[in-house]
């Protein structure tokens, strides 16, 4: 964990992503409202460790389930467990409008960074991308990361023009496409932070072609595991990467990629399981069937292993 001015201009925050981020899940009740009181308890457990930084509202944060007020509760309430210890980062995106209204307003609650997500609507021209971009990096002064991902498959070519955006400091691959990002990893060199962004099990690769950041699901219910994870791939310990992956990362990962949107699904029913708030989840995403949840729980005694922290109270 590097250190950081408070608040961050773009190129501090760009300096302290180097490790693990936190990708934490929003917890809602039965009823489906945010758990606030959930989530603080979740964040403290996450920032016991070295974080390099932590996201609030994300993909495993169901941000395209929030209302802008809920987005604002839960970037507000995640800041205010982190007390600048480390940069919090919150996800945007929908629509130039929409998607600058959530930067203006976490920036004013207190955030370091924003993550822009690709526009709701899917397929739209380079040019309309670069516009879209430019608009929702020019709503705030905050270092902006670009999240890869779903239908968004830019080329070398696209990402040059994306790197004339002031702001723009990062670049999370939520793809795991290791051959379209080493060329645009080399096109582009070290203008941008570059961050593993399509899960914990990708961390070999990643860290084999020189990327020193990732965001972590895992980080949920054991930021130690993913603190081990970018230690090892640091180091090159192929052997301990193995171990991690065998028991631990690989099994659960096989099991989020079984449905779509399992991969917050399957990650708050483990939280439940092990004592953590994991909390519903919200439509468009669906419950895991009665022989996933066995196979998840026969996950659960390795896990326990790892978990230090496993009873937490949630809100009424």
């Amino acid at each position: 964990m590097i250190p950081f001015d408070m608040p961050p201009t773009p190129n501090g925050l760009r300096d302290a992503l180097v490790g693990v981020i936190g990708f934490p899940i929003t917890p809602f009740r039965p009823d489906l409202s945010v758990d606030l009181d959930a989530l603080r308890q979740n964040v403290r457990m996450m920032l016991e460790q070295p974080l390099a930084a932590i996201v609030a509202a994300g993909g495993t944060g169901e941000l395209y389930s929030l209302t802008p007020a809920e987005h604002l509760d839960v970037v507000g309430t995640i800041v205010e467990e982190a007390r600048g210890k480390v940069p919090v980062i919150a996800g945007t995106g929908f629509s130039v409008a929409l998607g600058s209204q959530l930067a203006r307003q976490a920036a004013a609650a207190g955030a370091s960074g924003i993550l822009v997500f690709p526009p709701y609507y899917p397929g739209a021209e380079d040019d309309g991308m670069v516009r879209y971009y430019s608009a929702i990096g020019e709503a705030t002064s905050l270092g902006m990361l670009i999240y890869s991902r779903d239908w968004f498959h830019p080329s070398a070519a696209m990402v040059e023009r994306l790197a004339s955006i002031p702001t723009l400091v990062a670049w999370k691959d939520g793809q795991g496409d290791i051959r379209r990002l080493q060329i645009i990893k080399r096109h582009i060199g070290d203008r941008f932070c570059w961050i593993g962004g399509a899960g914990d099990d990708m961390v070999p690769a990643y860290y084999s072609i020189g990327i020193r950041a990732f965001t972590s699901s895992v980080a949920n219910v054991s930021p130690q595991v993913a603190l081990q994870l970018h230690e090892a791939g640091v180091k090159g310990d192929a052997a301990t990467l193995q171990r991690l992956m065998t028991e631990l990362v690989v099994p659960l990962y096989a099991l989020r990629a079984r449905r779509k949107g399992h991969e917050v699904t399957v990650m708050k029913e483990l939280m439940t399981l092990l004592g953590l708030a994991g909390g519903a989840i919200r439509p468009p995403l669906v419950a895991m069937r009665p022989e996933e949840m066995e196979e998840l729980r026969a996950m659960v005694p390795a896990w326990q292993k790892v978990v230090t922290v496993r009873t937490v109270k949630t809100g009424a």
